[in-house]
């Protein structure tokens, strides 16, 4: 069992209201901060195969030419108006139905744009899975570390998500956008979820699949970011320093042993 927010052995510190400037002291690292989506959540496979089926039941493959080029558009289509969303622009549901409108290229009323991703939703979910690397992570970190959850999607979406593949009980906290008032990059979103867990920044590390907006962003605002690269998508020269980057979550424990094992100091910034 996690312990609850705020209970943790630096829940009385005060915490910081800005990101620290300069260089980090090394500290001994209490939590890791997880993003969901294409990291612990494989959100692109499942994203793929649920439009795949969708369009496929709606009888409208045919109109894109090829599954791929179907969603490559509605992958444009969500990276398009999750950003408005993210700044606040249009609320979560608005920005379902404009990525209805946008991907069919038509105009309809916002019953038919619900009705219409209802309907892409159940293949979406019905395809749900987590990265075969993300449970044994999950357990091998748990075993040492506070856990919590810190994401841009609904925070609703995501604890019910986490709760149907079976792993919302690792994290004691799981944060979105809308309850913090911001989202990644913005440092604000960082240090809110260091204070949800009654830690300084420096004690945290944050794992995300975005270099710049996981592991760059987590790193400027004061936590140890870590970059989880699965393509392989840039040589080791391309990552900024103080960012460490890995191929798999299975590499995440050996990074993180020094801690485990000996209690000494970070190794991370």
């Amino acid at each position: 069992m996690t312990q609850g927010a705020g209970t943790g052995p630096s829940a009385s510190r005060p915490i910081p209201t800005r990101p620290p400037g300069g260089s980090l002291d090394p500290v001994a690292l209490r939590a890791v901060l997880w993003d969901v989506d294409d990291t612990l959540f494989d959100y692109t496979g499942s994203d793929r195969t649920g439009i795949a089926r969708h369009l496929a039941a709606e009888g409208l493959l045919t109109r894109y030419g090829t599954a791929e080029r179907a969603f490559s558009l509605w992958r444009e289509a969500m990276e398009t108006h999750f950003a408005r969303f993210l700044a606040g622009e249009i609320d979560f549901q608005e920005h379902r139905r404009a990525r209805v409108r946008a991907f069919l290229a038509a105009r309809l009323a916002d019953a038919e744009a619900d009705a219409w991703f209802a309907r892409y939703v159940r293949h979406y979910e019905a395809a749900w899975t987590l990265f075969p690397d993300a449970g044994p992570a999950l357990e091998a970190v748990g075993r040492r570390f506070r856990q919590a959850v810190l994401s841009n999607a609904s925070t609703a979406h995501q604890r019910r998500k986490l709760a149907v593949l079976g792993v919302r009980g690792h994290f004691e906290e799981v944060l979105g956008a809308g309850p913090q008032g911001c989202a990644k990059p913005d440092p604000r979103a960082f240090l809110g979820a260091c204070a949800a867990l009654g830690l300084h920044p420096g004690e945290v590390v944050y794992v995300g699949d975005q270099l710049e907006t996981d592991a760059v962003a987590a790193q400027a605002a004061g936590l140890h970011g870590v970059w989880l690269d699965r393509t392989g998508g840039a040589d080791g020269n391309a990552v900024p320093d103080g960012v460490r980057r890995i191929r798999g979550l299975d590499e995440l424990p050996g990074l993180l042993r020094p801690v485990i094992d000996f209690g000494a100091p970070s190794t991370f910034g």
